[in-house]
Order: C-alpha cells, then sequence, then structure tokens
C-alpha cells in the first residue's frame, strides 16, 4: 500500500529491516544483526548493524541501499559518513542502518549499547 502524499510502501519495522538485511546480505555484507530497539529508543524501532570489508565495500553497501530503497518505494530520510566510510549511518526513518568497517565495529559497540534490544530472526 502506497501513502497517497508521500508514496512511499507502508509496511512493519521488522519487515523492512529483514528486507534491507537481505540487500546487505546480497552484496556480501558480513555478521547482519538486526535490533528491536522499539521499547527502547524515540529514534527508530528497528537498527542494521553490518559490517564491510573496506571503505570502498562500505560505501557500495550503502548505495545499494539507497538505490534498493528508492525502487522499493522505501523512505529515505539521511545518511552520514559515506565520505569517510568507516561508520555509515542511512536512515530509513524507522530503521537505522549502521554499516562499520570490521575493526570500528567492536569499539562503537552498537549491540552492547543495546543488549537488552531482542534479535530479530533474518
Amino acid at each position: 500500500m502506497l501513502n497517497k502524499e508521500k508514496k512511499y510502501q507502508e509496511m512493519a519495522s521488522d519487515d523492512k529491516a529483514r528486507i534491507v538485511a537481505e540487500w546487505l546480505d546480497e552484496k556480501q555484507g558480513e555478521k547482519v544483526v538486526i535490533l528491536d530497539v522499539s521499547k527502547m529508543s524515540s529514534v527508530t524501532d528497528m537498527t542494521v548493524v553490518v559490517s564491510a570489508r573496506g571503505v570502498k565495500h562500505a560505501k557500495a553497501l550503502a548505495e545499494y541501499i539507497l538505490d534498493k530503497a528508492a525502487e522499493e518505494k522505501i523512505e529515505f530520510l539521511s545518511m552520514e559518513g559515506q565520505k569517510t566510510g568507516e561508520w555509515i549511518l542511512v536512515d530509513l526513518n524507522d530503521v537505522l542502518v549502521h554499516i562499520f568497517l570490521e575493526e570500528l565495529r567492536g569499539f562503537y559497540n552498537i549491540e552492547g549499547m543495546w543488549t537488552e534490544a531482542p534479535r530479530v530472526e533474518i
């Protein structure tokens, strides 16, 4: 179903997160995790975390998400960090995607911040 004003597809947050996880898997994103933070965050409902093999890979993952979101009419709000490519944040409104270089993922420990958040099956 499409939102008439915005022309975006309406779907449950967990379904959107699973679709994004599939896209990341298609482009060899590593260690994809979906966290349901809806009961703990006022900013988003789902957080997707993925590791990239390098800066070019991280940028390619982010671009692929943007391309697929446009194609599938999924709302995109913003993207941060694409210039350096070490940690890219893609904001799909109710789903936030964190793309990390493997060595920085552990340092920022997003999963550790949300240890009480249930993991969603992919």
